[in-house]
């Protein structure tokens, strides 16, 4: 039998539309027939006519309630789970509103403003017995899943070295207005939260995930730069050196493995915007290496190249993974959403509540060492606040 989730959408911006644009696609076109999903009410925060246009624009089926305030849509009894798309700087007070509500989430990325904020979710969401979720939707990714899964296999060796960038080559001073989401202080903006957050994702998926559990994992140094805007202060720039164990730790070795996360707004990982300008990630190991092409939220290709004289690893392979039916890609993470919800289990184990709070505290110590701060109402884990 397939398993039908019904979704209340929170915001009706860009990521709130491509997403729901994903859920509207059939899903047998991308080879899943376990679980489907229907919207069954969208908000808007402006009015309730602005929800309405969301509707008739996407063509979303009825029926679909529609709301001028989230609590409305929290608290519709059709509702199972909250798709939050509201910007970061809202993310916590949003989510606590569908816990609160008893519904289940998925909020998008990043998670949080702060790791204190994501803590606060995660024991609410415990403590209430209800899914949560961020929306990293490039980690549901069959080529995210196959990638890892030659990392754990040894495919390339010993991981020690991971290169990521999320980088888009727009000038803020003509790209965005001085209250634009982006590179507004008072919306948590910046480079690191909005676009950081993928480079991190690689970086993590890699030297993190696919590490057991009972191992230690997390980043035992952090080191950053970053260069502000100046025309709000948020970070326009940020690059940071990650250090982690190795991935097959031996007592015999002292070696760590190294990760470089970088993210901008004046220059691009692919100026051109042809892919010319080679991988976007690079996994490297000490029997071959993986290159990654596309940008970093959602690749379509990756390289296998083997190390000189490596006998374990075949000849290059290159592997093209494109995202089937013209979408972007984001209904595997609410496939991955739904079977969750299917199984009774509270939290993905692709991406499970104590990652995105490492990664949320990897963050913090980016900020804390680039003095970049956030008004205080926003870095506030006091529920409820409006502003």
């Amino acid at each position: 039998m397939v398993f039908n989730l019904r979704w209340g959408i929170l915001a009706t911006g860009g990521i709130a539309e491509t997403f729901v644009k994903d859920l509207l696609q059939d899903p047998t076109s991308r080879g899943v027939t376990d679980v489907s999903h229907t919207v069954a009410a969208v908000a808007s925060s402006s009015s309730k006519s602005s929800a309405e246009s969301f509707v008739r624009k996407l063509q979303i089926p009825e029926p679909c309630a529609t709301y001028g305030s989230y609590a409305e849509a929290a608290n519709d009894p059709t509702v199972q789970v909250v798709y939050v798309a509201s910007p970061h700087s809202h993310h916590f007070q949003h989510t606590m509103l569908a816990l609160e509500a008893s519904k289940h989430v998925l909020c998008e990325k990043a998670f949080t403003v702060n790791a204190a904020q994501a803590k606060v979710l995660c024991e609410t969401a415990r403590k209430k017995g209800l899914f949560l979720m961020e929306a990293v939707w490039t980690r549901y990714f069959p080529l995210s899943i196959e990638v890892r899964h030659l990392v754990q296999t040894g495919a390339i060796g010993e991981v020690l070295r991971v290169i990521s960038d999320l980088s888009i080559g727009n000038e803020p001073e003509t790209s965005w207005s001085l209250d634009h989401r982006m590179v507004n202080k008072d919306l948590a903006g910046g480079a690191l939260l909005d676009l950081g957050i993928y480079a991190l994702t690689w970086v993590f998926q890699i030297l993190y995930h696919t590490l057991p559990r009972s191992q230690r994992r997390a980043p035992s140094k952090i080191t950053s730069h970053m260069a502000k805007y100046p025309g709000t202060g948020v970070d326009e720039e940020t690059t940071m050196l990650i250090t982690f164990p190795t991935t097959t730790p031996s007592a015999l070795s002292n070696r760590t493995s190294h990760a470089v996360a970088m993210t901008a707004f004046r220059v691009a990982t692919d100026p051109d915007n042809r892919k010319s300008a080679g991988p976007s990630i690079q996994i490297q190991g000490t029997k071959g290496h993986i290159q990654i092409f596309g940008p970093a939220y959602c690749p379509e290709r990756y390289r296998v190249i083997p190390s000189c004289g490596s006998g374990d690893v075949p000849s290059i392979q290159d592997v093209h993974m494109p995202v089937p039916g013209g979408a972007r890609g984001m209904f595997w993470e609410a496939d991955e959403v739904a079977r969750c919800l299917r199984d009774g289990r509270l939290e993905s184990e692709t991406l499970p509540w104590d990652e995105s709070i490492v990664i949320m505290e990897a963050m913090d110590t980016v900020r804390q060492q680039g003095g970049l701060t956030y008004p205080e109402i926003l870095e506030s884990t006091t529920y409820p606040l409006d502003f």
